[in-house]
């Protein structure tokens, strides 16, 4: 799919990587890396949407359009929809929210994203792969979806679903669940829906926006990578793993 746009939120502040968008792999700042994975997408333009001047700063010296929004935001979505409104995107206008600590992230897993909006039966598209482990499947920090036979989001969860009742099915939940990777492909007019409405109750409990897409009726395509991203990078080690993986 071609004519899409990819907006790249990032912020200075991070509780375990301070100053992450400038923190450098390989000679390059994260957010180049980030930028240029944008870049070689299919995408007809990249945005970096940042509201610190030093991040802007860098995305304009290495020749990236930013966009300046405001402090006030708790998301990325939130973001990336100032960026819908300063840019005056249609509502049928097709962005795709690259994260900013995904340096890694294949160009054909964005295309991919994107093609999920091919279908205008879904709202929003994103990106799950089988668990690795039983250890994945445990860990909160692994965001685990269950989906229906057309590949639509049934539910996003931080523990371990479904749950084997019986456990001599355990093979058989691990299989079900997929881990969910954080890129997202929306129009500009269902993001704008979701960032103007309430926290829903699940999201709260499990702190998990999307869980307000699903509590509003909205459709999440859920699509299976062709092949498995990198893990992001949010701690010190993430990023040592990072420059050896760049090395």
């Amino acid at each position: 799919m071609s004519g899409f746009v990819v907006v790249i939120p990032a912020r200075y502040a991070s509780v375990r990587l301070p100053g992450k968008p400038l923190r450098k792999i390989a000679g390059k700042t994260m957010i180049e890396h980030v930028y240029l994975r944008g870049t070689e997408s299919n995408a007809r333009e990249v945005v970096i949407a940042t509201d610190d001047e030093r991040i802007a700063d860098a995305g304009e010296a290495f020749g990236a359009r930013v966009c300046m929004t405001g402090d006030q935001h708790r998301s990325g979505s939130e973001r990336i929809a100032e960026v819908c409104d300063i840019l005056d995107l249609s509502d049928e206008q097709v962005v795709v929210n690259l994260q900013g600590d995904e340096p890694a992230m294949p160009a054909e897993l964005i295309n991919q994203c994107a093609a999920l909006l091919d279908d205008p039966t879904a709202d929003i598209g994103t990106l799950a792969s089988p668990l690795a482990s039983m250890d994945d499947f445990d860990n909160p920090n692994v965001v685990k979806v269950l989906v229906d036979d057309r590949s639509n989001a049934i539910y996003f969860s931080r523990t371990a679903i479904p749950f084997a009742r019986d456990p001599g099915q355990i093979d058989l939940a691990l299989q079900s669940a997929l881990h969910h990777h954080g890129i997202y492909a929306y129009r500009s007019g269902v993001l704008r829906r979701l960032v103007a409405a309430d926290p829903s109750d699940l999201e709260i409990v499990e702190q998990l926006e999307q869980l307000r897409a699903l509590a509003m009726g909205l459709t999440i395509r859920v699509g299976q990578p062709r092949q498995r991203p990198a893990t992001g990078v949010d701690t010190e080690a993430d990023l040592a793993a990072m420059e050896a993986e760049f090395s």
